[in-house]
């Protein structure tokens, strides 16, 4: 028998399911390997995520349930327990640091260049426009391009800045989004445990409620018998089957006078 599974059913369960996802982390990972597509493999990247998300709240649950049993264990068995959310805390880290590693290729692989530089048609086209010019002309169509890309600089530098305040509010936002979420998640998790701890309450409470029933059927059916014996006594005195209760005076005999004045 599985030692976890001997200090607490509940605790070999949850180490049984921590079990069975890293099992299905380390395929998935392997399978992820053979994956060319980046599309598929951004999906397969996102269940893999998923479920790293599911171990990590069963390993609190884990957590919760050794710290609740450990005032009722032996030292040994508290070490064993500790150790055994080290090393699953640990796997996990581990196959987090690799989705890392995947999430940085894989975005590696969807970057496109945007700084692409002018095509050869368009220097040529250049070139003779350019020699069909007068030297003033060339100057003035230069002062024109020089204004013109000093305005295409200016509006540069205002989207440049626009978009680094936008950037600015949206990490800002997304980073509070990412608390409160954690909080949700993390509220989740207590609410989830105390409903399983609510209902083994109800269950222990429901098997107390049974025994206290047929105790009282017990006490109801002796009070009954009791009252049976007591009437049939009553009712016939001299039935020498039935032995006298004890603490239940006998009932008083008939007398008979000795002197019968008739």
């Amino acid at each position: 028998m599985d030692p976890i599974s001997a200090v607490s059913e509940e605790l070999g369960q949850i180490d049984g399911q921590i079990t069975d996802i890293f099992r299905s982390l380390s395929n998935g990972f392997q399978k992820l390997e053979k994956i060319k597509d980046v599309n598929r493999q951004s999906r397969q990247l996102e269940e893999l995520t998923g479920k790293m998300r599911d171990c990590k709240r069963l390993i609190k649950d884990f957590d919760r349930e050794v710290k609740d049993m450990e005032s009722r264990n032996d030292p040994n068995t508290n070490r064993m327990l500790n150790e055994k959310k080290q090393s699953m805390i640990k796997e996990l880290n581990s196959y987090v640091a690799l989705k890392k590693q995947y999430a940085a290729n894989l975005e590696n692989n969807k970057r496109v260049d945007l700084f692409d530089g002018p095509g050869e048609e368009l220097n040529e086209e250049n070139v003779l426009l350019a020699s069909a010019m007068s030297n003033q002309q060339l100057m003035d169509h230069g002062n024109q391009m020089m204004d013109e890309t000093d305005q295409a600089i200016d509006r540069g530098k205002k989207i440049v800045q626009e978009t680094i305040d936008v950037g600015t509010e949206t990490a800002a936002a997304l980073k509070a989004q990412t608390e409160q979420m954690s909080r949700i998640v993390n509220e989740l998790d207590s609410i989830h445990f105390s409903i399983k701890k609510a209902s083994q309450l109800v269950k222990e409470i429901g098997r107390q409620v049974a025994t206290d029933k047929c105790i009282m059927a017990m006490l109801v059916l002796i009070v009954i018998g009791v009252i049976a014996i007591i009437i049939v006594k009553l009712v016939n005195p001299n039935n020498k089957d039935i032995r006298d209760i004890p603490g239940l005076a006998p009932p008083a005999q008939s007398r008979r006078l000795l002197w019968n004045p008739n």
